[in-house]
């Protein structure tokens, strides 16, 4: 009954700095008696948001493995309210590890790191690690995005292929510039325009941006964001997702999706406080396809279109030696040349 209760007071506490809670995982004993390291994720956007549902699903599977402990609050919005959840969160649960995104609240993530050197913090971040604890990753998935350009090449019609992405800032431009690189690997003469919405997420203006390019002659299109999908179902166009296999909600129109997998990442950090050596590092490696971090769902046998047959081969192929580590994708982190920026 008091590690209920205490588990109670950590909820409410946090719920008063502006996060909500969802349903808390955990195995073992009750209380953290299992001996399993207890693994608090911090989010700042709602889970609904894929950046970061994508590492809430990794932590959950990790914890229906049995290979940790998993409690989590998301929507914690501003700096403010990231560092009282953090702060919250330790007090009451002491965690072992802790686990988020720390794009919009970077300085305050990384004073409480250093007030609490015992904890293992891993953030997505721009930034390097800090010494001693705090650990940085992100979403390497030019791998991915360089075979979804190689088929986006190959299926263009008109020569026109539209990008919709959040923000010209390194993680999104490295994305963006592997697509590009691979359509002109399969389309040397095509021409792709890239629009950003300045915000992790407004699928209205998404929407817009790629209707903008559809009207410009855009008969494939790159979702890097949420909204673009909609778009190219009502007007019947090819369309990769992003971050999660987003087939269903075009299922005649989504080619194939970027998949980011943090099971990697989560697994190295959980080992490397088990066994005692852990320290701050970059574990952005773990993202990487030939690590298991990355991939390309399977392509979408159901399109209202063919994919042609020869064009998935030479797609596979080219996985196939990333795989090998026979091919490197070029990591390019320069805004595109000649993107537009259509957010407010």
């Amino acid at each position: 009954m008091a590690s209920l209760a205490l588990a109670g007071a950590v909820l409410v506490s946090v719920a008063a700095c502006g996060g909500t809670t969802g349903e808390e995982t955990s195995t073992g004993a009750e209380g953290g008696d299992s001996g399993l390291p207890l693994v608090f994720g911090a989010f700042a956007t709602p889970l609904e948001e894929p950046w970061d549902g994508a590492i809430h699903a990794a932590l959950e599977s990790a914890a229906e493995d049995g290979l940790i402990e998993y409690q989590h609050v998301d929507n914690l919005a501003t700096a403010d309210e990231m560092e009282s959840g953090l702060r919250d969160i330790i007090a009451n649960q002491e965690p072992d590890i802790i686990i988020g995104d720390a794009f919009a609240a970077e300085d305050a993530v990384r004073a409480v790191a250093a007030d609490f050197p015992d904890i293992a913090f891993a953030f997505g971040s721009g930034g390097e690690e800090q010494a001693p604890n705090f650990s940085v990753f992100d979403n390497w998935m030019q791998d991915p995005a360089y075979l979804a350009g190689m088929t986006a090449g190959g299926l263009t019609e008109s020569g026109t292929i539209g990008v919709v992405a959040a923000m010209p800032i390194p993680e999104v431009n490295r994305i963006v510039n592997a697509f590009i690189a691979g359509a002109q690997e399969t389309n040397p003469s095509a021409t792709v325009t890239v629009s950003f919405i300045n915000s992790f997420f407004d699928p209205a203006t998404a929407k817009q941006a790629a209707e903008a390019a559809i009207a410009g002659g855009a008969d494939v299109l790159f979702a890097e964001r949420a909204g673009v999908i909609a778009a190219a179902e009502e007007n019947g166009l090819p369309v990769f997702g992003m971050m999660v296999d987003q087939q269903a909600e075009a299922p005649e129109h989504v080619v194939s999706s970027l998949l980011w997998d943090m099971r990697p990442t989560v697994e190295a950090i959980v080992e490397s406080v088990e066994d005692g050596s852990y320290e701050a590092a970059n574990l952005g490696e773990f993202s990487f396809m030939i690590n298991g971090g990355s991939s390309l769902a399977p392509f979408n046998t159901e399109t209202a279109f063919e994919v042609p047959a020869d064009l998935i081969s030479s797609v596979e192929a080219r996985q196939a030696e990333i795989l090998a580590g026979e091919f490197e994708t070029p990591v390019d982190e320069e805004a595109p040349a000649g993107s537009t920026t259509v957010g407010e």
